[in-house]
Order: C-alpha cells, then structure tokens, then sequence
C-alpha cells in the first residue's frame, strides 16, 4: 500500500471510532489517566505536523503556533506543554477547531507524499503512523471509561463488534528448560523496545493455553480474595483497602447478579468471556490464590505460538527494562519509549481495540501496576 493511502486509513480509522460521540463527550476527562478523545484527535495531528510537515515540508505554515502547546505529550525536547490533568480543561480549541486542523494538516500532508520522501523522512512517517493505531487503541479505554462512568451508562455504539474467544479444552503448554532468542526479527516495523534480539535462559515451566475467565474470577471474590491479605502484594492490599475495591472495574451488582459495562451498555456477566479491567495487583492475587503465578515476559514470547491471544493484554510477572543493547534515537523521538522503563510492568499479547499489524509476539505493551481502564487480562504459568 502506497504511503499516501496508509496515512489516509489511518486517519479515516481514528475518526470512524469517534464517530458515535456526542459534542459532549469529546472533552470529558474523568481521572488522570484518561485524554478527552478530542485531545487525541489533535495530538495525534501535532505528531504529523512537528515531526514531519515542519521540519520537511519547505513553505508549511502550522494552523496555530499555541496547539504545540496543547498538544505536546511528553516531549521535553519540543518544549512547554499544558500538564496531562489539565486536558479536560480545554474546552477550547474547539472539537469543530480540531476537525479543522485534521483537514488541514491532512491536505498538506497528501501533498507532501505526492514525492517520495527520503528513507529518513519515511521511517518518521512509519513511526508516526504507528503512533495514531496506538492512540486509536487508547481511544477505546478512554472512550469506554468516559461513557462507563456515566450514571446513565450509555451505548458507545451497536455496530460494535467485541472479538469472541473460545475455550480451548486441551492440557497446559510444557516448555522445556534452555536456551532461548527473543525479541524483535525480521524486516517489519517494530518499535525500539523490542530490540534487540537476545537469548535467555527459562527454566522448565508450564503455562495455560486459555485466559482466566469471568466465572474463575469469580470464583477469587465470592472465596472472599479481596479481602484475604495473604495473596496480595504489600502495595497491592493497600491499594485494595484505600480504594475499596471488591470486583474488576465495570463490574456492578445488581439485584444479587454480576453485570458488567461494554460497549453495548451494561450486560449481564458472562462467565465465559475473558476477565479484564483488572490491575496487575488483582492478577497477581488470583495467581497467588490459585496456587499459581503469572508468566515471564519471555516465558509468554516462546510459548506464544502455541495458544490464542489477543482478546485483552496480558499481565506478566516481567519489569519493563530495556533490553541488551537498547538506544535511544537521537533528538525527541527517542524520548518514545525509554523514558518510562522504570516503576512499570509488560503485558503481552493484543486486545480487541489493537489495531491491525500490532498483534505481535514480540509487542511489549506496558503499564503502571494499578491501571485497570485498558484491555488486559490474566494467562496463568505454573
């Protein structure tokens, strides 16, 4: 696919899973750790516009010199940006401005790849274009939270499709104790934290080839887990007593039955599906509960091919470390993925909101220990 159709998709994509919004709920930012999808919707124009328009693009003119400001992330190196709590706060620009300004930096960029760009330029183009498929993902977790804490808990959308996983009735994946390479091979894109390829040693180890599901996590509360201290971390059983948690998030009781929110509104628990919206805390306790633990980044990597993924991200017992070798690129796209290899755990695998060529063996996806709002759920090792 020609460049200028793949930047085309992706931009079409991430309007298409805003398209159910109303006005309203484009500016809500209900905790820290959701953007109004608005936000992204500019941030994700910034990328292109910073990275790619401005410095290569001779004569660009940017659409407003203070959207640097709103829409820079994180990226010291750009400069000065409005503090990631304050996003809900911008009620202007405007989600009419910032359609605005997709359209615009989407014209000039068409224009800029009526030429081939310099293999430098393309490699910035293929980062950016991965950069959006992530947001796109991040727009589902934020999107669902904004509407899942709505007392009114509306319908994102019917035309939603939540991808169906079934139970494999076959015995657990034995993986024998050696040496082993993991990380990133071939020719394809990857982003820097999957290199480089390197080997380790595994001990000998067995892991399930199904996620826990619904009714096995449900076994864990009604055993009284959240309030047993013994499987849980120090940090963790805090964590559960200071926020009083007692189910995985987008659980409700109602009327003595478990229901949960999705995107088709709130739904009767099914049992068989996937648990998720749960903390690296939770999981790790039910594993602990279960007489288990959870896999090893590369524990998960080597036995991979041979289960099903990608219903939610999975949580591994692994740090978020660079690997042998690792560098930073120069300048502020190396501030990318190193900055945050500290204080975070991977999970593997995908989720139903990851967006087509992200589904890799080799994706380190990573998070803080608490985080529930993303799609993730629990593999057991053993």
């Amino acid at each position: 696919m020609e460049l200028k159709d793949r930047y085309y998709n992706i931009r079409q994509h991430t309007e298409a899973i805003c398209s159910p919004l109303q006005t309203e709920d484009y500016v809500v930012q209900p905790v820290v750790d959701v953007s109004p999808p608005k936000w992204h919707l500019g941030h994700t124009t910034w990328f292109f516009e910073t990275f790619i328009l401005k410095p290569y693009f001779m004569g660009y003119q940017e659409f407003d010199p203070d959207y640097n400001f709103v829409f820079n992330s994180y990226y010291e190196t750009v400069g000065a940006r409005v503090i990631r709590t304050d996003r809900g706060n911008l009620s202007r620009p405007s989600v009419i401005d910032i359609y605005r300004y997709r359209a615009y930096v989407d014209k000039a960029m068409y224009d800029f790849l009526c030429t081939e760009p310099s293999a430098e330029v393309k490699e910035l183009l293929i980062l950016g274009f991965n950069h959006e498929q992530q947001h796109q993902e991040l727009l589902y977790y934020d999107i669902k939270y904004i509407l899942g804490n709505n007392p009114l808990m509306p319908v994102y959308s019917k035309d939603y499709v939540s991808l169906k996983v079934e139970h494999i009735d076959a015995p657990w994946i034995s993986i024998p104790e050696g040496v082993y390479e993991v990380g990133h091979t071939g020719d394809g894109f990857c982003f820097d934290n999957e290199l480089n390829r390197h080997k380790v040693y595994l001990n000998a180890y067995e892991i399930s080839p199904n996620q826990v599901t619904n009714g096995e996590y449900l076994e864990f509360i009604e055993a009284n887990g959240y309030h047993d201290f013994r499987h849980w971390h120090m940090e963790g059983w805090g964590w559960v007593n200071e926020n009083k948690i007692e189910a995985p998030m987008y659980w409700h009781l109602v009327d003595g039955e478990w229901h949960n929110y999705t995107f088709h509104g709130l739904q009767k628990l099914n049992l068989h599906d996937p648990v998720t919206h749960i903390s690296y805390f939770e999981a790790y306790a039910y594993a602990s509960w279960r007489g288990m633990r959870l896999p090893t980044e590369f524990e998960w990597e080597i036995a991979a091919p041979q289960f099903k993924w990608g219903k939610s991200w999975e949580w591994t017992e692994s740090a978020y470390l660079p690997y042998p070798g690792f560098n930073k690129a120069p300048g502020a796209i190396g501030e990318y993925n190193g900055k945050f290899m500290v204080n975070q755990k991977v999970l593997r695998g995908a989720s139903e909101a990851t967006p087509p060529g992200h589904e890799r063996i080799t994706y380190r996806n990573f998070f803080p220990t608490n985080l529930r709002w993303l799609f993730n759920g629990i593999r057991l090792a053993r």
